[in-house]
């Protein structure tokens, strides 16, 4: 989630706020998928993938238009959100549920764009980089179990 926000800062102008927009909005249709038992396949397989791709992304600052990254953002959170409401639990309200993890997304999202908007000279863009790869390290040994 916090790559997501990063990913988002590094494109700029209105990406900054359209591409967490994106996520998640379509984290919470995710999420109502999961809670109705509308079948996604392979979740886990998405969610890792998605974790190595945006990891990539940062790593590599790949700059695209705002729509194809909204586009890209939202298959990450349609896999995310769905593993959320699946995990509904039995006592938990859904309504208050969803708005949790909406809520601690939106944090992580603008800890992502805080920490994107810290990258000060060659240093900063390195570092960046770096965590970037960190993420999609993290992604592959998902992918590889």
């Amino acid at each position: 989630m916090v790559a997501v926000g990063f990913w988002a800062s590094t494109l700029g102008g209105r990406a900054r706020w359209i591409v967490p927009a994106a996520f998640v909005s379509v984290m919470a249709l995710g999420g109502l998928m999961g809670i109705y038992g509308v079948p996604l396949p392979m979740v886990e397989t998405g969610i890792a993938l998605t974790v190595a791709v945006l990891g990539l992304l940062v790593a590599f600052e790949v700059k695209v238009p705002t729509a194809a990254a909204a586009v890209i953002v939202g298959v990450c959170a349609l896999f995310h959100g769905h593993a959320h409401g699946s995990e509904l639990p039995q006592m938990a309200h859904a309504g208050g549920y969803v708005a949790g993890f909406m809520a601690a997304t939106i944090v992580l999202h603008l800890i992502g764009i805080g920490l994107a908007s810290l990258r000060f000279g060659k240093a900063g863009q390195i570092v960046g980089r770096l965590a970037g790869a960190a993420v999609a390290l993290a992604g592959a040994a998902l992918i590889a179990g």
